[in-house]
């Protein structure tokens, strides 16, 4: 067959590095930019595979995210816009760590497992973030695509790809399948949401923005002249400049708890910023003594899930709204959530594919990682009641705003994965809305000080986990050593997990004091150090 043998003259052009073996994971593959080239014909390859048997169009995303700059990584997008379903997943794996010579045989295997009519038309939409390596390993993913129908998108976000790969397979119903589409769809929300706020001066307009060097910084710029007379932005780390994701972005921000470099700001002054292809983000100010604070995840999570039940408060609609956590969820936020707001609280396993299936049980599920990656689900019949009540001439006015309310709310949102820029122009919206102040939204709730440390074992495998990852199972003794410890202090809770990476084991503490937290992390860690086979020197006290 001719595109048999135009695989094998492409492959000789992309041969992969004998003993290199990669995983697929939640974020696709990753690692050093000059071990990918291979990677990414393969995958360009599978993405064909996998539009011949969904019919539909798939993206392929080159980006390792909020990694340093010498990395790259690749993932596929399955036709609406959501994450490569896990049977494929297994497939991308073996794909990418088969032999040279046998890569024919394995493309074969596939085909006829999934019974592939190799005769169907193929459309894949290839994006790449900013990266030095991006131009030519997208290029490669071309070369495994092409004469098969492949079409590509060239500089884009990871969110706005999983958006026109869903406006592409539901015919324009989800929305057209341009960028300039997806930035005339949120623009045109936000206005209509930024209108139901009271006079906003320019000081209450202004956001500044770090874009981690990243590919967001270019989209947010492009799309600012669709924002001009309700928003004031100021975008920093915008590529011009500094090296992608060093010493700004969310990952950095969240993790080091401190304001990124290049950014100027004043006290009270509001500010987020995006990871490196921007489908995170996180919020954060400084106070009148120089302090810093930090409203993540958690806290978006809970601003919108409170904003989105008001709503529905008012609309008079019965709908099962719920916020989907993960054990990371800070303990604040759960108790606020489930005994102030009355919402429901779900959790779940670490990771957004976890986190996105839940929320689907739901009318309306909105789901954020402590991380800043999430978003906000419609199930179909609640898009319908909402719809209908907007349109319903015989409501009253305050029921008919909150319809109104909720059908650009939904227009807002990128429903297909965490996306950065909706996220901000969602939250921006909700603030003008409720004439808030970030210290305001800071005031919800007071986080409980946490603590998270790393313990290095010999095999992370001898932990296994149950109930959303908050209990450990084995090895034995563990989980009765760490109920003990947690009695110890106030407000206190820890859970112990296994990397998906690499053998380390991942310790959460929280208690009342972040003394207390401190003690008990490093309590559970000597813990997992000696009964979960620890290597190297035992964990030494934080303080």
């Amino acid at each position: 067959m001719a595109h048999f043998e135009e695989v094998s003259k492409q492959s000789d052009l992309h041969p992969k590095p004998a003993g290199l073996v990669l995983q697929y994971g939640t974020a696709g593959f990753r690692t050093s930019a000059n071990k990918l080239d291979h990677i990414m014909f393969r995958m360009g390859l599978l993405a064909t595979l996998r539009s011949k048997k969904t019919k539909a169009t798939i993206g392929v995303m080159v980006t390792a995210s909020h990694n340093p700059e010498e990395d790259n990584g690749v993932k596929l997008i399955d036709p609406m816009g959501e994450m490569l379903t896990s049977s494929w997943e297994d497939y991308a794996t073996q794909l990418a760590n088969t032999k040279q010579d046998e890569l024919l045989t394995t493309l074969k295997d596939i085909i006829k497992k999934e019974a592939i009519d190799m005769s169907r038309e193929a459309n894949v939409f290839v994006g790449k973030d900013t990266r030095s390596s991006s131009a030519s390993l997208s290029q490669a993913v071309l070369d495994g695509v092409k004469a098969l129908g492949g079409h590509n998108y060239g500089l884009v976000t990871t969110p706005q790809l999983h958006y026109m790969v869903c406006c592409q397979n539901t015919q324009g119903k989800y929305g057209e399948a341009t960028v300039e589409g997806y930035y005339r769809k949120l623009s045109q929300a936000f206005s209509q949401l930024a209108k139901n706020a009271s006079n906003r001066t320019d000081d209450q307009k202004h956001l500044s923005v770090d874009g981690a060097n990243g590919i967001g910084a270019i989209k947010v710029r492009e799309m600012e002249s669709h924002l001009k007379k309700h928003m004031q932005l100021s975008v920093f780390n915008d590529g011009s400049r500094g090296k992608l994701n060093h010493k700004c972005g969310a990952d950095f921000v969240k993790v080091q708890q401190e304001l990124p470099t290049g950014i100027k700001i004043n006290p009270g002054d509001r500010c987020c910023s995006f990871d490196g292809d921007a489908d995170r983000i996180v919020y954060y100010y400084t106070d009148s003594q120089g302090d810093f604070h930090l409203l993540d995840g958690d806290k978006i999570a809970t601003l919108i899930s409170t904003f989105l039940k008001e709503l529905l408060n008012e609309a008079g609609l019965d709908l099962k709204i719920a916020v989907v956590q993960t054990a990371y969820a800070n303990g604040s936020s759960t108790h606020y959530l489930e005994k102030t707001m009355k919402v429901i609280v779900k959790c779940t396993k670490t990771g957004v594919k976890h986190l996105h299936h839940a929320a689907q049980e739901f009318d309306i599920g909105v789901y954020f990682e402590a991380n800043g990656h999430g978003t906000v689900l419609f199930s179909d019949g609640a898009e319908e009641k909402i719809q209908q009540l907007a349109n319903d001439a015989n409501i009253n006015d305050e029921r008919k705003k909150a319809a109104f309310l909720l059908q650009n709310t939904i227009n807002i949102i990128n429903q297909t994965v965490g996306d950065a820029i909706s996220d901000m122009l969602l939250i921006e919206a909700i603030l003008a809305i409720k004439g808030m102040t970030v210290q305001q939204w800071d005031a919800i709730y007071s986080d409980l000080p946490n603590r998270q440390l790393k313990v290095k074992v010999s095999d992370r495998r001898v932990i296994d986990t149950t109930d959303a990852e908050r209990r450990a199972v084995t090895p034995a003794g563990l989980q009765e050593a760490i109920d003990d410890l947690v009695k110890k202090y106030q407000k206190a809770r820890s859970f112990v997990r296994p990397s998906g990476t690499e053998d380390v084991v991942r310790v959460y503490a929280e208690a009342d004091t972040q003394e207390s937290a401190d003690a008990l992390a490093h309590e559970v860690s000597l813990a997992v150090y000696g009964l979960a086979g620890g290597v190297g020197d035992e964990p030494k006290p934080l303080h």
